[in-house]
């Protein structure tokens, strides 16, 4: 547990993975409170450098007094999507690491006032960032009913996305839906069969925030901007806590480890085929204890990809 009330999942592997070099430069994408941020920075010697980046201005506040303590650490605010420019040319040729920790953090799911969890009342709103429109509400409110019956089947994996959709839409009609109490009892309503030891409403409101906050599209293009950044040898470390971003994850680092699928037969060698990517271990996933400790660890799954000491700036990448 950090000191700001946020246990960070598989804090110690994730860090061991991802510091190669002590004088290296790193990128946290998700600073969330800094618990993955304070030990990369334990790990880096005076020349080291570590850059934060989270949408979140609580986050954003929690990095300035970081880096107020610590001149090898800055904070951004934006998404690891827009990664590249973000670092700007400060760091042009390139950094040694970059950790994703996907997802939403205990403090936002914790706090009524950000709409997250169905587990209190408060508003309806789920936005990392909160200067960003719409907020949960505000789509819920005025979405057509196929596209919410959509983002629910298609981000939430939700069996009963129409019924949901539709409950929505008649509630609407009568009053907008305006906090997550009014949401997780319209959903529980709508389903009519419950999965044990799950709230029904579960996979709802994992749906709306994940649309909300574009959290798969920034996931793709963050891949993307990571694995170019990345220096000889830097690694790519990234945390996943539900099936849909451990997929695209997986699929991703495959695809770069793999290269472009040639047909049999085409007159090439085995360097012309090389690619500049590696696989670092196997997916890690946290240990007893500290599923124990911090039940939201459960579900998580890490993967570590790294360039190749001897590759930097090919085509392919």
């Amino acid at each position: 547990m950090t000191g700001h009330g946020h246990a960070s999942v598989l804090l110690d592997q994730a860090v061991a993975d991802l510091v190669t070099r002590s004088d290296g430069l790193y990128v946290d994408g998700t600073f969330g409170r800094g618990g993955h941020s304070r030990l990369i920075l334990e790990r880096l010697s005076p020349e080291g450098r570590l850059t934060g980046i989270d949408k979140d201005p609580e986050a954003i506040r929690v990095g300035r007094a970081l880096a107020s303590e610590d001149r090898r650490f800055r904070i951004c605010h934006g998404s690891f999507a827009e990664l590249a420019a973000l670092l700007g040319d400060s760091d042009e040729s390139g950094v040694d690491g970059v950790l994703l920790d996907l997802g939403v953090s205990s403090p936002q799911l914790d706090d009524p006032n950000r709409g997250f969890s169905f587990m209190y009342d408060g508003p309806l709103d789920m936005r990392m960032n909160p200067r960003r429109s719409p907020s949960a509400a505000e789509w819920l409110n005025s979405a057509g009913e196929k596209e919410i019956a959509d983002v629910l089947w298609q981000l939430g994996e939700e069996r009963f996305s129409r019924r949901i959709a539709r409950a929505v839409v008649a509630q609407r009609q009568e009053a907008p839906l305006a906090t997550t109490r009014e949401l997780a009892e319209l959903v529980a309503k709508a389903v009519p069969k419950k999965e044990k030891h799950k709230h029904p409403a579960t996979r709802t409101f994992q749906a709306v925030r994940i649309f909300i906050n574009r959290e798969l599209d920034d996931l793709d293009a963050g891949l993307e901007a990571a694995a170019e950044v990345l220096r000889p040898g830097g690694r790519l470390v990234v945390i996943s806590f539900h099936s849909l971003e451990d997929r695209r994850v997986k699929r991703f680092m495959r695809d770069r480890v793999r290269g472009p699928q040639l047909p049999r037969g085409l007159p090439v060698t085995a360097d012309q085929t090389e690619t500049p990517f590696r696989l670092v271990g196997k997916a890690a996933r946290p240990g007893e204890a500290e599923v124990a400790d911090n039940a939201r660890a459960r579900s998580a799954v890490m993967r570590v990809m790294e360039r190749k000491p001897s590759h930097w700036g090919d085509a392919e990448s």
